[in-house]
């Protein structure tokens, strides 16, 4: 059944790509990108490689998780809950099919799609500073969001009333269990990655709509849908998504940062600007000799 659910999930998201790649990036900027496709993956390939290692990294830490949360004991479920009070009731006394349908969508390929698509976007720019800082800012949403898991218990309002809280994603489509269980943990919702990573993206649009001025509108509303369905399909609290909100800034702002004073591409170039002009020097040198 997972085999099934991520090929489906691979279809669905790959058209949805390849619509958006006609539609945002246009033939001009491919037919560019297939020429000089080396030079901005030589470019962004350091900031691809420490995001991979995260990557595989929580892969494998988030196993032990919950264990080490457990032995710290910031349970900080009942806290959330005595802020935020019914909102969670209050919001899926809205339920219908048709919106649990969308958010549904919105919650699985919507998600994997606002994450993919500016990497495709922001690689077919000639300039490839922001498809660093977009996956600088990705890999610090992972690490960041890591800590906060290890540190602080917080279950979901539909594990805390599970008999209050409809379950709305798994009981309409029960086998999207089988892909949300390889990274959900039941302790591990504060903050939203969902919300944190949505955001970064409409952040990171807004900041290059002069290149995109469309795709900042498209991933406003996919991001407000985003941080919506999680509260709606009752996975996250509200507090989670507005913590999601607080961590995409610090990530892009410290991407920004980092992108800036550690470019590896700028300081090859660098060296090679030195070795040239020590070139140079030697030349006019034995010239005068």
């Amino acid at each position: 059944m997972l085999t099934q659910v991520l090929v489906q999930l691979v279809v669905v998201v790959t058209l949805m790509i390849a619509v958006s790649v006609a539609l945002f990036v246009g033939r001009r900027r491919l037919q560019v990108t297939c020429t000089e496709w080396r030079t901005r993956l030589r470019a962004t390939a350091p900031v691809l490689a420490v995001l991979t290692v995260v990557l595989l990294f929580n892969s494998i830490a988030r196993q032990i998780v919950p264990d080490l949360s457990w032995m710290i004991g910031w349970n900080l479920t009942w806290a959330i809950y005595d802020i935020e009070g019914q909102f969670i009731l209050w919001l899926q006394s809205f339920e219908t099919p048709a919106v649990t349908a969308y958010f549904s969508f919105i919650y699985i390929y919507g998600y994997v799609f606002a994450l993919t698509f500016p990497v495709v976007a922001y690689f077919a720019l000639a300039d490839t500073r922001p498809l660093r800082e977009l996956l600088a800012a990705y890999t610090l949403n992972y690490t960041l969001g890591l800590v906060l898991y290890v540190f602080v218990i917080a279950f979901g309002p539909r594990n805390m009333m599970p008999e209050l809280v409809e379950a709305l994603l798994y009981d309409t489509y029960p086998q999207y269990q089988h892909l949300t269980r390889q990274v959900n943990r039941n302790t591990n919702v504060f903050p939203s990655l969902h919300a944190s990573l949505a955001t970064t993206v409409t952040l990171l649009a807004y900041r290059t709509r002069d290149r995109y001025p469309t795709w900042f509108y498209v991933t406003l509303g996919l991001g407000t849908s985003i941080a919506l369905s999680t509260m709606y399909l009752g996975i996250h609290w509200a507090i989670d998504v507005l913590a999601g909100l607080g961590l995409a800034y610090i990530s892009v702002s410290l991407a920004r940062v980092l992108v800036d004073r550690w470019s590896v591409s700028a300081w090859i170039a660098s060296i090679r600007g030195r070795d040239a002009d020590d070139d140079r020097e030697m030349d006019s040198s034995s010239d005068h000799t």
